[in-house]
């Protein structure tokens, strides 16, 4: 009688460590999956000029634009400010700041 109670004791036994093996491995893929996303989201932006932080691409009234996940930098390629100065007409900041830099 015992023989039996020992064999049910081993088999729980068994199926909690391999239930415990399994949640272990899914932990890993998950966390495996999380640094390649993370990698190859490090490998598509660029660096900040200004610090170690990344470059983000953004949308800002319709221009794409690049803004550190950092130090919160915006970053404009050529022409963006042209554009950006452009769709305020002289009423918004850039407009205004285009303008007295150019006086």
């Amino acid at each position: 009688m015992s023989d039996i109670f020992d064999d049910r004791k081993k088999a729980l036994e068994e199926e909690y460590f391999k239930r415990k093996e399994r949640e272990a491995i899914e932990k890993m893929r998950a966390k495996r999956e999380e640094e390649e996303q993370l990698a190859a989201e490090l490998a598509a932006t660029l660096p900040c000029p200004r610090c170690d932080g990344r470059l983000k691409e953004m949308t800002y009234e319709g221009i794409q634009i690049d803004r550190c996940t950092k130090c919160n930098g915006i970053w404009l390629d050529a022409g963006e400010m042209e554009q950006l100065t452009q769709k305020e007409e002289g009423g918004g900041f850039f407009g205004r700041l285009f303008r007295s830099s150019s006086d």
